[in-house]
């Protein structure tokens, strides 16, 4: 295989574009094209190519036929979120509000990366108590709208002051409404006014954290 063909195969395996590749190096995308149809490439772009393709130039220009042999190991996706200060908060696969959705299923959950600089201005809990979820319908609006995100501080499981907003279940219905402590009840709140108030015992709702924070959909 001459050096073209093995940048080529390489690229295949690993899913990148010429054009992709370029970005990553700091070459222009007829630079690679050059590289694989003519075998022409500096000394020091090689180095930087063969890095980015989990290889060696020593494989790429056929002194060995091991890809492999004294490539570097790919980082970590946690490696990565260190080295760029990222912190992995839940991604909930569940819709809350509309008065209520049926929470009875499957709950999927993806790890998602974010800047740390960013969430401690959100706030002050630790990644691990934090996930994000999606609003549904207007039974929140104009505070919460259809499809906007919400950030859940699970870290905050007891309803202590009044007429904050929570996610909760109710048996197999899942909500996001304001909670207000009356007696031996709790008033569930909706912020539309077309939807009226209800009332649920203490021991029929588990919370699943406070609504700390609201991303608008423009």
């Amino acid at each position: 295989m001459t050096l073209g063909e093995r940048v080529s195969a390489r690229m295949k395996m690993l899913g990148l574009s010429q054009s992709e590749l370029a970005r990553r190096v700091g070459l222009s995308q007829p630079a690679i094209y050059a590289l694989i149809n003519r075998n022409k490439t500096g000394s020091k772009s090689l180095h930087e190519i063969a890095r980015e393709l989990r290889t060696t130039t020593a494989y790429l220009t056929g002194e060995t036929d091991d890809a492999s042999e004294g490539a570097l190991p790919a980082p970590t996706e946690s490696e990565v979120a260190a080295h760029l200060d990222l912190v992995p908060i839940a991604m909930v696969d569940m819709a809350y509000g509309m008065g209520a959705t049926f929470a009875d299923g499957q709950i999927g959950v993806e790890m998602v990366h974010f800047p740390k600089a960013w969430v401690d201005q959100l706030t002050h809990s630790a990644a691990t108590h934090l996930a994000w979820a999606r609003g549904k319908g207007d039974s929140m609006a104009p505070t919460i709208n259809d499809n906007d995100m919400v950030l859940i501080d699970r870290s905050e499981r007891r309803v202590g002051d009044q007429d904050l907003i929570w996610a909760f279940t109710i048996g197999d219905m899942a909500m996001i409404k304001r909670l207000r402590i009356r007696g031996d009840k709790v008033i569930i709140m909706s912020d539309s006014s077309e939807v009226s108030d209800d009332s649920a015992h203490p021991d029929e709702i588990n919370i699943i954290g406070r609504i700390t924070r609201v991303v608008k959909r423009v």
